[in-house]
């Protein structure tokens, strides 16, 4: 199995790609695998052309960005599952913006354009990440690429664990731990790159856990459907 986990920075986006790992079954428990076997690929890319071309020949590929836009002005329906299931670390999920939104110049227009679709303004969180939104909206999406949540597919792998902040040593090695019952942490970590931050790889390693779980069929999808231009409205986990 070969697949990719993929996070925002803010020069573009790291990107994980996992060989050689086994599959992970629909508990959501990671199996236990020879370490040895995997072997993981670090990059730090520009913009979704490259995360495409970095990850090109994975089996599935999990992404920390909404793929699809909201088909009116309600939240999806994905993001409120997710919502609900996060419980206390729900703020860490942002709804989606109208598409409307994505070519604003400012986070002034960019509030009027969802207030006039939603009827509520886009916070400032969300409005950071907009671009990043946009890039994967004007690339032609493969199907093995998903939508992933980090802290949703942290709180799945590792059920029994009240989640520190990621920002903190103690979050960061929680969820350390979390991912060393699918990955050894020497395999994963010995050589990250500089352009990325601890809780950014950890989260593209997360959303790595998720895509090994879509190409092995035993994900969940939340939220399935589809959006306007009829990519899937589903977050996998």
């Amino acid at each position: 199995m070969r697949i990719g986990g993929v996070d925002g920075v803010p020069t573009g986006w790291v990107v994980c790609v996992v060989s050689g790992i086994g599959s992970v079954p629909a508990s959501g428990a990671a199996e236990t695998v020879e370490m040895a076997e995997a072997e993981v690929r670090w990059s730090v890319v520009p913009d979704a052309a490259a995360v495409l071309e970095a990850t090109a020949g994975c089996d599935a590929v999990a992404v920390d960005i909404p793929l699809a836009l909201p088909v009116d002005g309600t939240r999806r329906e994905a993001e409120r599952l997710a919502a609900a299931r996060l419980g206390p670390a729900r703020s860490s999920l942002f709804p989606t913006p109208p598409e409307p939104v994505l070519t604003a110049d400012s986070y002034e227009s960019a509030c009027a354009a969802a207030q006039r679709v939603t009827g509520r303004k886009i916070s400032l969180q969300a409005w950071y990440i907009v671009p990043k939104i946009a890039e994967f909206q004007q690339v032609t999406l493969p199907a093995h690429v998903v939508e992933a949540h980090p802290e949703l597919s942290f709180r799945t792998l590792a059920p029994q664990v009240r989640f520190a902040s990621k920002k903190t040593a103690r979050g960061a090695g929680q969820r350390v731990a979390a991912l060393s019952s699918w990955l050894s942490p020497a395999a994963a970590l010995g050589d990250l790159p500089g352009a990325a931050r601890m809780d950014d790889v950890l989260d593209a390693l997360a959303c790595a856990w998720t895509a090994s779980r879509v190409a092995a069929g035993t994900a969940e999808l939340l939220g399935p459907g589809a959006d306007a231009r009829g990519r899937s409205t589903a977050i996998a986990v």
